[in-house]
């Protein structure tokens, strides 16, 4: 009878070793989804930012081409004559 409890109990350690394989694989299977994620996210934010940066860039030029543009319409109203022939 020992012998039937020895089977037993090495059945029993061979199913818990096949499962904590199984979750060492899941676990390195999350791991590297969210390693995956991290570095869609990094790169988004860098893309975001960069695309962000130029966004702000071409506002400020129409922001100076607008204030121009105010100033000669006011200079204009102003004094017509200066732009009468």
């Amino acid at each position: 009878m020992a012998r039937a409890g020895g089977i037993t109990e090495a059945v029993n350690v061979g199913i818990a070793v096949q499962a904590d394989w199984d979750n060492r694989e899941f676990i390195s299977q999350i791991s590297h989804n969210v390693r995956s994620l991290f570095d869609f996210l990094v790169k988004f934010e860098a893309t975001t930012k960069s695309k962000l940066a130029s966004l702000n860039e071409k506002l400020d030029t129409l922001e100076r081409r607008l204030e121009l543009i105010e100033v000669q319409v006011g200079t204009a109203t102003a004094n017509p004559s200066l732009f009468m022939p």
